[in-house]
């Protein structure tokens, strides 16, 4: 009897966690919406520092109202440079499992300041140790959406072999397909390469996050691949939607200076010229959530209309492979307003 009822308790846990998880995983857009809409009142007024700051306050709030013992592992910064939602930061009720917490709570400040497209609140879950302690860094990326081979790209391999692994792949020429890469001086040489192929270019003046999201749907957004160098934190967050949709992901920090090879070593990593591969940048079972601030080719952005508002969420689970599209409509009387 005592070993029956010993099964029966472990069940009930077990079921217990399950429908956790699940709770969870909606919560999480709560935390999404919550940044998004703070962010989104400062849209077009040109005060990148305000918005990022209303957008962190409200995710603040919402993250400690979750049933987690959280750690910010990608954050605003290092403590002496960010004072809330640093890394590090202890975050939740501590009523739950302990994990890591990546997030952005306003993921294209230059983009929302100007009001333009695929401005983002972004966070992502994974159990304890799941996600990379990256630095704020920069990092060398190259992402594809599903359905390929495994190993079809890869960052040792020049752009024009990734491009003609990807055409094969899919059936297609290289000139029927579509790159994404950060509009920046230090992507002159790989924009020439990329177009030496045939091959079309989508430039974005920020928000690689959702340049690589992107890739996932590449039917609905035009984007086949993302390549060039990016933000390290960015490159993980993203890492953990690709844990989700599927796809293929590379990154390699670049750790240029002794300055950023010390900050990475305090961080534990050792190997400054290491190649990351997407289940080690996002392991085990891994939540994303994304809002979105401004209008764009992944989601629509906040509308704020009589009596209510309107919210455009993603909600994603590695381990189901679940990916929800979430509208909502909140009254003016929420404690969004």
């Amino acid at each position: 009897m005592a070993s029956q009822a010993g099964k029966q308790t472990k069940l009930e846990v077990s079921s217990l966690a399950g429908r956790l998880d699940r709770l969870l995983t909606m919560e999480m857009a709560r935390v999404t919406e919550a940044a998004a809409v703070a962010a989104a009142r400062m849209r077009g007024q040109g005060d990148e520092m305000a918005a990022d700051r209303a957008a962190v306050d409200a995710m603040r709030a919402e993250l400690n109202h979750l049933p987690i013992d959280g750690t910010v592992v990608i954050g605003e910064g290092e403590r002496d440079e960010a004072p809330m939602l640093f890394i590090g930061e202890k975050v939740g009720n501590k009523n739950g499992p302990m994990v890591d917490i990546a997030l952005d709570p306003l993921e294209g400040t230059t983009i929302c300041a100007k009001n333009l497209p695929d401005s983002l609140a972004v966070v992502a879950i994974a159990e304890a140790g799941g996600l990379l302690n990256a630095p704020d860094v920069y990092m060398e990326k190259i992402a594809i959406g599903p359905g390929a081979p495994p190993g079809t790209v890869d960052l040792q391999r020049s752009p024009a072999e990734n491009l003609a692994a990807l055409a094969k792949a899919r059936g297609v020429k290289v000139k029927d397909l579509s790159a994404c890469i950060l509009d920046r001086p230090r992507h002159a040489r790989l924009i020439e390469e990329v177009r030496a192929t045939g091959a079309a270019i989508r430039l974005i003046g920020d928000g690689d996050v959702a340049g690589v999201i992107h890739t996932t749907n590449s039917a609905n957004t035009g984007i086949d691949i993302y390549m060039g160098i990016g933000g390290a934190p960015e490159g993980v967050l993203a890492a953990a939607a690709l844990r989700c949709t599927g796809g293929q992901m590379q990154g390699r920090l670049i750790l240029d200076t002794p300055e950023k090879v010390a900050r990475a070593e305090r961080m534990g990593i050792s190997d400054p010229d290491r190649i990351y591969e997407l289940e080690e940048m996002a392991a085990g079972d891994v939540m994303f959530a994304a809002t979105g601030v401004t209008d764009g080719g992944l989601l629509a952005g906040i509308k704020f209309r009589d009596g209510e508002l309107v919210t455009h969420t993603v909600a994603m689970r590695s381990s189901t492979g679940t990916v929800r599209d979430i509208r909502a409509r909140h009254q003016v009387t929420t404690k969004f307003i």
